[in-house]
């Protein structure tokens, strides 16, 4: 960018005097990432349908990657794959599903952080800080423990009710505090300690010891017993946030040099926000509701995403989605193997590696601050 255009774009006053955490991205991508753009995407595109066939084929029974092939084949109608029906269903119906669910929600959790962490200029914002995951876990509790619905109603159902409630309530209460970003924020956390405080309270009160463990199982990420049709949905609520993510990303560049800075290079504040928001609330809501509260995915992928590719949206939201799809393929992978027959819950796994990454993060926010 010219030195005309950094000058007029200026960050907004007073925000170091608030407290504000530094811009987590710049005016635009270095030359050197907009060259590595391109190769990263198909290095990441090649690198996810390999870890996807490979991980497919890891567990007790012995299944190869011409298997697997050859199996996918025969679902699209080229032709039979050879395998015995029980191959077949472990394949196609039990694998398959859960580890594309895996590459979806690492994609989705990880373009959220990214484009929160960029609106609400924030490097330690996740997609669970407008308090969405706490309203799905209160949303499945209430479910599961209490009947609502009368089993008409589903877990996933139950959730994505919840993660809206919640998020319709952080947008009451940041547009009464005035809807400013840190406003966002507190009221994200304000929603997020009710909600938890809700779960915790129904637990206690209503669930017996098998309900208090299955819904502790889940509310710690769980990817077990997805089917078919959790991998269609949260895909088709993927690709229209991504889209519309994309659509946004200059917009989001913009927003670096603070909203003061935005509005004066022509961009509808209010209104980028609120579509924003919304459509990272429903994508979290959607991916929560199928696969329970997995954490640290969408906080730590964009920063490693943004170190390769500069943090120009246009190229970092691509590459910040493969590297979260690659990323809980494998944590996945490694959750419901490593301590076979038992499964942890992908939750776990995650946080053990991102706490970690976590403390690495505020260490090199202190020193930029």
């Amino acid at each position: 960018m010219s030195t005309g255009n950094r000058t007029a774009a200026r960050p907004e006053p007073g925000a170091r005097k608030r407290g504000t955490a530094p811009p987590v991205s710049g005016p635009g991508p270095s030359r050197h990432g907009a060259r590595l753009a391109v190769p990263l995407w198909t290095g990441g595109i090649l690198l996810l349908l390999a870890s996807v066939a490979v991980a497919v084929t890891i567990g007790p029974a012995r299944i190869s990657v011409p298997d697997v092939r050859s199996v996918v084949a025969a679902h699209l109608g080229f032709g039979d794959s050879g395998l015995s029906p029980i191959r077949d269903g472990i394949i196609w119906n039990l694998r398959m599903p859960r580890t594309l669910l895996a590459a979806v929600c690492g994609a989705g959790l990880a373009v959220c952080g990214t484009v929160m962490q960029s609106l609400l200029r924030n490097p330690l914002a996740d997609p669970f800080v407008l308090g969405v995951s706490s309203g799905a876990s209160t949303g499945a509790v209430v479910v599961v423990v209490l009947g609502v619905g009368g089993g008409a109603v589903s877990l996933s159902a139950g959730a994505f009710v919840g993660a809206l409630l919640s998020f319709a309530l952080v947008l009451l209460l940041s547009h009464t505090l005035g809807g400013s970003t840190d406003r966002v924020v507190l009221s994200g956390v304000a929603a997020m300690q009710l909600f938890s405080a809700l779960t915790s309270f129904v637990v206690m009160t209503s669930a017996d010891a098998e309900q208090t463990r299955g819904v502790l199982f889940w509310l710690l990420g769980s990817l077990s017993g997805v089917g078919w049709s959790e991998v269609v949905l949260c895909s088709a609520v993927l690709a229209v946030c991504l889209v519309i993510c994309l659509a946004h990303a200059r917009t989001l560049d913009a927003f670096a040099f603070g909203q003061d800075a935005a509005a004066a290079l022509g961009v509808n504040v209010a209104r980028t926000r609120v579509v924003l928001l919304c459509a990272t609330a429903l994508l979290t809501a959607a991916l929560v509701s199928a696969a329970g509260a997995i954490g640290f995915v969408g906080l730590v992928l964009p920063h490693a995403a943004r170190a390769l590719t500069g943090s120009g949206h246009r190229r970092l939201l691509p590459v910040t989605a493969l590297a979260g799809a690659v990323f809980l393929v494998w944590v996945d992978t490694l959750a419901r193997t490593v301590l076979d027959p038992q499964e942890i819950p992908v939750g776990v796994v995650t946080a053990l590696i991102g706490v970690p990454a976590f403390v690495l993060l505020l260490y090199r926010t202190r020193s930029t601050s």
